[in-house]
């Protein structure tokens, strides 16, 4: 269960990176943020560009797409002659990848910026990503030099470097956000991580039309563009021979994907090319639409062995009237149906979701409907949220704004019931062996994940790093489990 108080959309849980033999602590990660350390040695040597070379670094708010574009940046820095540093004083050029799910979101974004200006006042500041693309006033007058929004990061990175060699003579400052509603072409970035990680992201599509009635994203990151079905297969066959074992589809709306390609290919189609190019890597899904569950979907995809049976369907409500004002697409009927199917196609699914509490007119009688609902899905872990106005949606116009206190009281009741839920997905699996990615090690112990992404401990002497091992389940304990490992 993660119980977010309208932050930004990446949870940074107690459990340490570990990249090139180093530890990123939850300390260094700044309050909900991330930033990178490392080189990427996967990479060629770097060449010097445009003359000039920098130390730079990225700070990264929000979900796993911003997190994949702020890794592409990252490589192309690198190539481009530059290095990586962490975000702390002493860097030439600042990145900060925004994010603008919540309003807090909007608020950590300006911290951020503020800070960097602090850490070095002659270095160059870029901020990109979904707040600079939706407020780039608020962003320019907070004395950043370069604004850009969700598309063309190489021309950023461009107008960052040129910047960077005017600024002996006085060059000014650049807003480069455009229209992006107006936007119809997929932005291909390199798929890849940093390096000493077992698991990489690989983006499929940009862009939301679903125009929910709470979200700003739609209008931060414009329609559905799709990469081609050829392309993400081979992105897959590539990361493989890297040596990544997993990766994760991830876009704003995957669900979405396809649908501005020739013949609107579904996604099931996608994961059977991405499963088929690299059959020796696990495929993990990101956020699903729920109506992409159906009978001819789990039929496709069921027999695919190495996709991972953990699929995060968003709920944001389990009250029919509040789905409606929310302008999602589904009823719960329709949602239980989806649970219903990939448990009858799938042996004991992980089944997550998100949940959002206090939305307008959202009633005691709604909100325990909901309840109700939840624990009838059996989840086994949530994402819960409280509502959080977002200036330009038709909710913040909504009659019935529920109070701050309500909202914090429904979300930590929401919370202990999916507490509850993990509990019993996590004891349910006891006794079982699955198998396990592992990823760090630490004083006799070595974590990992299973394919339904709960995490995993052993004891091991040897390092077992970017190994997949089977391991015997012996316990659960605090939201993981605990076992050893497995005669193959």
């Amino acid at each position: 269960m993660r119980l977010y108080n309208g932050g930004a959309g990446r949870y940074n849980g107690n459990r340490p990176i570990i990249a090139s033999g180093r530890r990123i602590t939850n300390k260094n990660r700044r309050r909900g943020g991330n930033f990178s350390l490392f080189t990427i040695s996967r990479l060629p040597p770097g060449r010097i560009l445009r003359g000039i070379t920098m130390k730079a670094t990225i700070f990264t708010l929000g979900c796993k797409v911003n997190q994949y574009e702020t890794q592409a940046l990252e490589q192309e820095l690198l190539r481009r002659g530059h290095t990586l540093v962490p975000f702390a004083p002493g860097a030439d050029l600042y990145i900060i990848n925004t994010c603008t799910v919540t309003a807090v979101s909007d608020k950590k974004s300006r911290g951020v910026i503020r800070r960097a200006r602090r850490e070095n006042p002659a270095a160059v500041v870029g901020v990109c990503g979904c707040y600079a693309q939706t407020k780039p006033e608020e962003v320019e007058a907070l004395g950043v030099d370069v604004v850009s929004g969700t598309k063309d990061r190489m021309a950023f990175l461009d107008e960052l470097e040129t910047l960077a060699l005017r600024r002996a003579q006085g060059g000014g400052r650049r807003v480069m956000v455009e229209n992006i509603m107006a936007c119809r072409t997929f932005e291909r970035l390199r798929a890849g991580g940093l390096e000493g990680r077992t698991r990489a992201m690989l983006k499929v599509e940009d862009g939301c039309v679903n125009f929910c009635s709470y979200c700003i994203i739609p209008y931060a990151r414009g329609p559905v563009r799709s990469m081609p079905l050829e392309e993400a297969a081979a992105e897959a066959a590539r990361l493989a021979a890297e040596g990544y074992r997993e990766i994760v589809l991830t876009g704003i709306e995957i669900s979405s994907w396809g649908r501005d390609l020739p013949g609107r290919p579904g996604l099931a189609e996608l994961i059977k090319a991405v499963c088929a190019a690299a059959p020796e890597l696990r495929l993990r899904l990101g956020s699903l639409e729920p109506r992409t569950i159906t009978e001819e979907f789990c039929r496709a995809v069921a027999g695919l062995p190495n996709l991972c049976p953990h699929f995060h369907l968003s709920l944001q409500s389990g009250c029919d009237a509040t789905l409606r004002a929310m302008n999602r697409k589904y009823d719960t009927a329709r949602y239980y149906e989806s649970v219903a199917l990939l448990r009858r196609y799938f042996d004991a699914p992980a089944i997550t979701t998100d949940l959002i509490v206090g939305f307008p007119g959202e009633s005691e009688e709604d909100f325990a409907a909901t309840l109700d609902f939840i624990r009838r899905c059996a989840f086994s872990s949530m994402h819960i949220f409280p509502y959080s106005r977002r200036t330009g949606t038709p909710a913040a116009q909504m009659d019935g704004q529920v109070s701050r206190s309500v909202k914090e009281e429904r979300a930590h009741r929401a919370a202990q019931v999916a507490g509850e839920m993990e509990k019993a997905y996590l004891d349910a699996l006891v006794g079982k062996t699955l198998s396990v990615l592992f990823e760090e090690g630490e004083g006799g112990l070595s974590r990992g994940h299973a394919p339904n992404y709960v995490e995993v401990v052993i004891p091991s002497e040897k390092p077992l790093h970017n190994v997949l091992l089977p391991v015997r389940i012996t316990a659960a304990q605090e939201g993981r489990l605990l076992g050893e490992a497995a005669a193959d």
